[in-house]
C-alpha cells in the first residue's frame, strides 16, 4: 500500500462504478480511508469489499446528491466515523435525457441540472464546515462538454450543467484559498464507464438536428480509443494529494486530445 494518502479520509459521491470506483481503490491503494456516497447502498456492497481487501477502511453512506438533507447527514456520518474529512471528490452525475431544445421536457432538463450541478453545490456546502480548519482539496467531475466541446447533439441539459460546475468550482477556490481547500475541475472525454445507463432512451427527434460529423482516422488521436477509469483516477489521487498543494480553481482535460479535434 502506498504512503501518499496515508491516514487521509476521502469522501467520493457516485462511488459505486466508474470514476468513483476507480478513484476510491485508488485513493485506498495509498493509505485513504473510503466513504462511499452512492444513491442506493447495494450499488456500492462491491466497491466497499473491494476498497477493504487493500487493507483500507471503508463505509457507504447512501444519500442523493440533490437532496440537501441527505448530503448535509453524509458529512456529519463521515466526521463522526472518522473525526475529519481530507479530500472530496464531487463526482456524481448523470447523462439525464438527450433531446433537441425544442423537445426536452422542463422536468427533463430540470432533473440532468439538480443532479449534475445542484449535487456539486450541495456537496461543496455541506463539506466546508469540516474541512476549514485544517483545509483540504476538491475535486470535482466535470466534461469536455459545456467547455471545450459541442458537438454532442442533444446534450443541451448535460452541457449545461458540466458548464456551470467549471464556474461554480473557480468561484469555489477562490472563496475557499483562505482556508486552505483547493479545488479543481477534471474534464474527463470519453471513458469506459457505465454512466449511459444513467441516460434516457435517445429522442428521435436527434436527427432532425444533427450536423454529420466525420472523423475518418478516429476521434480518440492520443491511444485510438477511450480513457479508463483508472487513468482518471490517477488524476483523482494526484489532485487529492500535496502533490499539488499550489494547484487550484484549474481544470485539467483528461481526453487523449479528443477535444482538440
Amino acid at each position: 500500500m502506498g504512503e501518499i494518502m496515508k491516514n487521509k479520509v476521502a469522501l467520493i459521491t457516485g462511488a459505486s462504478s466508474g470514476i468513483g470506483r476507480a478513484a476510491a481503490l485508488k485513493l485506498a491503494e495509498n493509505g485513504a480511508k473510503i466513504i462511499l456516497v452512492d444513491i442506493k447502498e447495494d450499488n456500492a456492497v462491491e466497491v466497499k469489499k473491494e476498497v477493504e481487501d487493500l487493507g483500507a477502511e471503508a463505509i457507504i453512506i447512501e444519500a442523493d446528491v440533490s437532496v440537501p438533507e441527505q448530503m448535509e447527514h453524509a458529512f456529519h456520518r463521515t466526521n463522526e466515523e472518522f473525526g475529519s474529512i481530507d479530500f472530496v471528490f464531487a463526482n456524481a452525475g448523470i447523462n439525464g435525457v438527450i433531446a433537441p431544445i425544442e423537445d426536452i421536457s422542463a422536468d427533463d432538463f430540470d432533473t440532468t441540472i439538480h443532479t449534475n450541478l445542484r449535487g456539486t453545490f450541495l456537496t461543496l456546502k455541506y463539506a466546508i464546515p469540516y474541512m476549514k480548519e485544517k483545509g483540504g482539496s476538491i475535486a470535482i467531475t466535470s466534461s469536455i462538454n459545456g467547455n471545450r466541446t459541442f458537438r454532442n447533439f442533444g446534450f443541451s441539459a448535460y452541457s449545461t450543467s458540466k458548464a456551470g460546475q467549471v464556474a461554480f468550482g473557480k468561484m469555489a477556490a477562490l472563496e475557499l484559498a483562505k482556508y486552505k481547500i483547493r479545488v479543481n475541475i477534471i474534464c474527463p472525454g470519453a471513458i469506459d464507464t457505465n454512466i449511459d445507463s444513467n441516460t434516457f432512451p435517445e429522442d428521435e427527434n436527434l436527427k432532425k438536428i444533427k450536423i454529420p460529423i466525420e472523423y475518418p482516422e478516429g476521434s480518440q488521436p492520443l491511444e485510438n480509443k477511450s480513457g479508463t477509469p483508472e487513468q482518471v483516477g490517477d488524476l483523482v489521487l494526484f489532485l487529492a494529494s500535496s502533490m499539488s498543494s499550489h494547484i487550484t480553481g484549474t481544470k485539467v482535460y483528461i481526453d487523449g486530445a479528443e477535444s482538440l479535434l
